[in-house]
């Protein structure tokens, strides 16, 4: 049977990096993501540099994309573009590129749901990554975003918890600051946690009915808890900072875990996909792995590039929606905050 090559060029923009990628159907042959250095200075994303920083970036991402894999423009089948949800202004970047340039090729035009996308990442075709099979549940866990999926198949997914204040992103990052670590300060955390005692210190959990999750709490909690050891020793934080990164860590592993329980007892499905920038958390990623063991999960954890934004997960979806001619006119709208 012959399969016709689709070749999908896709164009992430939500925050602040600016990502272009090239698939050859489900395979990624380039995934380029040029990063905004400016916001470190400012320790947080600013709205109005970072669309600016886009306008600067796009042609030459996406031209890099393209001559790593080998594609010209003159191949391409289409052309997907993050829609929403993400920073307005660096968003119409995105998709004022992506509009003119399906125009001038006359190909289609493909607008993702960039949550859909990090759902859909697991269907790259990577070597030594296996793919979900439908029904599974999806754990999205970003800076902006902590929800559990189910995913019924490619286009019909349902959330089924979500966070009802910060994202779990945003409680590493925050922790990160209080503790005075540079922004952003996820990482770091993981890092330390790795050479410290995660029941040093103990937190209360939050009671957030269902599947839904809560943050801010556990925040202010941290932020009590290091200004109030603080006052007793200043030197508190440089001299238990492995200890305190790794309670951090276990608390917020420990919610993440049991919403998991509770999700998997109520739908009766065991795979689990993981995604998101937060993804990348290795005491995260050890924990799903051993749930495998431990509770009977399938657990699917995708490669490191694809957890954080980039447009390689983009294309899979603009792969799949290809396939079922789901095509965007020119005049799709880009959303802030997009209906999932």
């Amino acid at each position: 049977m012959h399969h016709k090559e689709v070749f999908i060029l896709a164009i992430e923009s939500s925050c602040d990096d600016t990502a272009a990628a090239v698939l050859c159907n489900n395979r990624v042959l380039s995934n380029v993501v040029a990063r905004q250095s400016i916001h470190e200075e400012y320790g947080g994303v600013v709205p109005e540099l970072a669309s600016r920083a886009h306008q600067q970036n796009i042609v030459p991402v996406i031209d890099i994309a393209l001559k790593k894999a080998n594609v010209t423009k003159n191949q391409l089948s289409a052309i997907a573009f993050t829609q929403g949800p993400g920073l307005m202004g660096s968003l119409l970047v995105g998709s004022s590129f992506a509009k003119s340039l399906a125009m001038a090729l006359e190909i289609p035009l493909i607008a993702v749901h960039h949550m859909h996308a990090h759902i859909l990442a697991h269907f790259i075709d990577e070597e030594g990554y296996d793919k979900p099979i439908f029904p599974f549940l999806a754990l999205t866990i970003s800076g902006g975003h902590t929800q559990i999926v189910k995913v019924n198949d490619f286009f019909n997914m349902e959330i089924i918890g979500e966070t009802t204040d910060d994202a779990v992103g945003e409680a590493f990052d925050k922790t990160a600051k209080i503790l005075g670590f540079p922004y952003p300060g996820g990482p770091l955390i993981d890092q330390f946690a790795a050479k410290g005692n995660p029941k040093k210190y103990t937190f209360t959990k939050p009671k957030v009915p269902n599947l839904d999750f809560s943050f801010s709490g556990l925040k202010t909690q941290i932020l009590y808890f290091v200004q109030k050891n603080v006052l007793e020793n200043p030197n508190f934080i440089e001299e238990n900072k492995n200890d305190i990164c790794a309670s951090v860590q276990n608390i917020i592993i420990e919610i993440l875990m049991e919403k998991l329980k509770m999700a998997v007892a109520q739908t009766g499905i065991s795979q689990i996909a993981i995604g998101g920038g937060v993804s990348a958390n290795t005491g995260i990623r050890k924990t799903l792995k051993e749930a495998e063991s431990k509770y009977g999960w399938k657990t699917f954890i995708p490669k490191f590039e694809y957890t954080t934004d980039n447009a390689a997960m983009i294309g899979i979806v603009g792969y799949h929606k290809f396939l079922h001619d789901k095509f965007s006119d020119a005049n799709v709208v880009s959303k802030a905050r997009i209906e999932f």
